[in-house]
């Protein structure tokens, strides 16, 4: 490596895209390719970073096994900052396991950093905990560790373990400080702001409060029946009943849990439950075939009686009944939220995060543009969407995970 590539390497790894590409910009060797992709990544022109490093390694020769696989995590991180989930993750795998077996452990640890903040993206958490089991960073420079802290904090925050998240976050804001990059620093504290805006609103006895992250965990931990909005299921101390594939059903729950401790007259259960507004005796019909489903999802939860003008719901052993919903509540909320990070989404990668289809997606999407909440650049697949965030609200609660159960 010669004087210029090294100087351009060091001032990426500091964060300074400008002084990188005052050294290689008019270079069109490999090496000099690869750094100035990287550079304009940094810059935020990701078209055009995708390309350099794509010419970067087709520039290297067969033999060149490390720098070919040193160009296949920076196209992953440019996929990854266009939020591209559909990138090919068994390339990364593969780059990753060349750069361990050529003792490259740095941009090894970078490719398991790009894994990780990608299953975290589309929700798969119990796939990145094992890939985080046993992973120590701290023998890696601060930015490394500072990136390591913030992936343990987004998990530990979806699993509404906020003692862990605010350790781990604290670790990144020192690490972070140390590394002296901006853009490093503001992320650290845009995850830490995270922990003190609402996350979620509390609907009980007629009664509204937002609560803070912490706030959720306790309820999730308290003897109270919660009929969970944000993730539409049921769950008490010991049992979790998911009800997002029976909308129907998780519609009667949230109607008598927010009636609770009082019955729901029928009308009111079929204009909630079918969109009725006036009902005649086939709804009223079709509402006791639900109420006796779910009765039988719930009869570990509660009992499902009914009074003269409708239906109670009596909890078994939980002191109190409860609903947890977002803190705004709208049409398409989950895709909001995914777009509230800021970046631009591709609607492929929405739908794979959402664990939707991508029509399905691009029917919703259209729906925002045209009440202007959602704003798209680009053609066909290059096409993009984005939104600003929603302000003064955290998002942890709304991104695709599973409830935890413990």
């Amino acid at each position: 490596m010669d004087a210029s590539v090294a100087a351009a390497a060091h001032a990426l790894a500091a964060g300074d895209p400008l002084g990188a590409l005052n050294r290689v910009a008019l270079r069109d060797d490999a090496p000099a390719l690869a750094l100035r992709g990287i550079a304009m990544a940094q810059l935020g022109d990701l078209a055009r970073a995708k390309s350099l490093v794509r010419s970067a390694a087709r520039a290297f020769g067969p033999k060149e096994a490390v720098a070919r696989a040193r160009c296949v995590v920076a196209e992953a991180e440019i996929a990854l900052a266009s939020r591209d989930l559909g990138w090919p993750a068994r390339s990364l795998e593969a780059a990753r396991r060349t750069l361990e077996s050529h003792d490259d452990h740095l941009n090894a640890m970078h490719a398991r950093h790009l894994q990780l903040r990608r299953l975290l993206l589309i929700g798969h958490l119990e796939e990145a905990e094992r890939m985080l089991d046993g992973f120590d960073a701290a023998p890696f420079p601060p930015a490394s560790s500072a990136i390591h802290e913030l992936i343990v904090a987004g998990i530990a925050m979806r699993r509404l373990h906020t003692k862990t998240a605010r350790t781990a976050l604290a670790k990144a804001e020192r690490a972070a400080r140390h590394a002296r990059i901006p853009g490093l620093m503001a992320e650290v504290e845009s995850s830490a702001q995270l922990l003190d805006t609402p996350a979620a609103r509390l609907i009980t006895r007629g009664e509204e409060r937002l609560m803070l992250l912490e706030d959720v965990e306790a309820l999730m931990n308290s003897k109270a029946l919660v009929i969970d909005a944000c993730r539409h299921a049921v769950r008490d101390a010991d049992h979790v009943v998911p009800l997002a594939s029976r909308p129907v059903l998780f519609n009667l729950a949230r109607a008598l849990a927010q009636a609770w401790p009082d019955d729901v007259p029928r009308d009111t259960l079929i204009e909630r439950a079918f969109r009725m507004k006036h009902a005649d005796e086939s709804h009223r019909a079709r509402l006791r075939v639900e109420m006796g489903r779910l009765r039988t999802v719930l009869r570990a939860f509660a009992e499902i009686n009914a009074t003269k003008r409708g239906f109670a719901l009596t909890p078994r052993r939980a002191t109190e009944v409860v609903v947890l919903a977002r803190p705004v509540e709208e049409a398409h909320a989950s895709l909001l939220a995914l777009l509230a990070d800021g970046e631009s989404w591709s609607s492929s990668a929405l739908a794979l995060a959402l664990g939707a289809s991508q029509r399905t997606v691009q029917r919703a999407l259209d729906a925002l543009a045209s009440a202007g909440k959602v704003q798209s650049f680009g053609q066909g697949r290059a096409r993009r969407w984005m939104t600003p965030p929603m302000p003064g609200f955290a998002t942890a609660l709304l991104l695709p995970a599973t409830l935890p159960i413990d």
